[in-house]
């Protein structure tokens, strides 16, 4: 069988193929990343998007806030989402396939700085004639408290 094509020629389905069913790409698989949190991590971040908001880099204009003390960025998180995405890549060997993007993003509680953040990325639907999985992901913090979710959409390509 053959793959559609668009009319310039791009392939728009690569299906996934019944010997990956049970690897990485299974439904349940599970893919986690943790690190501190520092503040040259916020810093740098801020500096490669230009988002020097006071919530990440004004110790003082966040002291009185609710929050007390300076935020990591929200985008900064799907970042390090984005570290266990290519985890599950890495583990599909010379297979190339790229996210298609995030859905339900949500910022539930901050990551200060010096937080340590897991994230947790399950495989939890897979379309094989289209060749895409969809993964339910969370950052959580050194409590154990969800700070962002997220659901992932990966594809062969």
């Amino acid at each position: 069988m053959q793959n559609p094509q668009t009319a310039d020629g791009v392939k728009t389905a690569i299906p996934i193929a019944e010997a990956d069913a049970g690897g990485p790409l299974a439904i349940g698989s599970t893919v986690t990343f943790s690190k501190t949190v520092g503040e040259s991590d916020v810093y740098m971040f801020a500096g490669i998007t230009g988002d020097f908001s006071p919530n990440h880099c004004n110790e003082e204009y966040m002291s009185k806030t609710r929050y007390g003390r300076r935020i990591a960025h929200g985008v900064l998180l799907i970042g390090y989402m984005s570290a266990c995405s290519t985890k599950l890549a890495a583990m599909l060997g010379e297979k190339p396939i790229v996210s298609y993007g995030y859905d339900r993003v949500r910022f539930v509680k901050p990551i200060f700085i010096g937080d340590t953040i897991t994230v947790t990325y399950r495989v939890a639907e897979r379309d094989d004639a289209k060749g895409e999985i969809r993964a339910h992901v969370a950052v959580t913090n050194q409590r154990g408290e969800v700070a962002a979710v997220a659901t992932h959409i990966l594809k062969l390509v």
